[in-house]
């Protein structure tokens, strides 16, 4: 396996674990303690208003993306497509919504956006987009 797909992975395991899982984690507590969201709020801004008056919804939905990353981190660690696959669509969704998620999106775009290339320059690695237009013809006849 390529470096570049290890330390994607590890990349992504640190912000799907660390970043995202985590924050899911802590809500359990706060709601078995019965602490209101607002004083939650009062910690944390968001650029999005809906966000910030949803937090806990908001930490819920953090939980499910930090499991998907894990689980495609995963999946890159054993060798897997389907890994590699779950990974890209999860760099380019959280590179989506990044902006949504401000002031915190900023490292999440961070992990993210290195993830991505690391992963398509293993992918691809040295592959010359004229090699790769020169053969698009043969492959659509080969198909044909």
């Amino acid at each position: 396996m390529k470096k570049n797909y290890k330390a994607a992975a590890i990349l992504l395991i640190v912000q799907g674990g660390l970043m995202e899982f985590s924050v899911f984690i802590g809500v359990i507590p706060l709601l078995l303690l019965g602490v209101e969201q607002g004083t939650i709020s009062e910690h944390f801004s968001f650029i999005v208003p809906y966000l910030q008056d949803n937090l806990y919804l908001m930490m819920v939905m953090s939980g499910v993306f930090g499991a998907l990353r894990l689980i495609g981190a995963i999946g890159i660690l054993r060798d897997r497509l389907w890994g590699l696959a779950l990974s890209v669509i999860n760099c380019i969704v959280t590179m989506a919504l990044m902006i949504s998620l401000l002031p915190a999106g900023n490292l999440d775009g961070i992990f993210s956006g290195t993830a991505l290339i690391l992963i398509l320059t293993a992918y691809f690695g040295t592959q010359k987009i004229s090699d790769a237009v020169a053969e698009a013809p043969a492959r659509v006849e080969q198909h044909q």
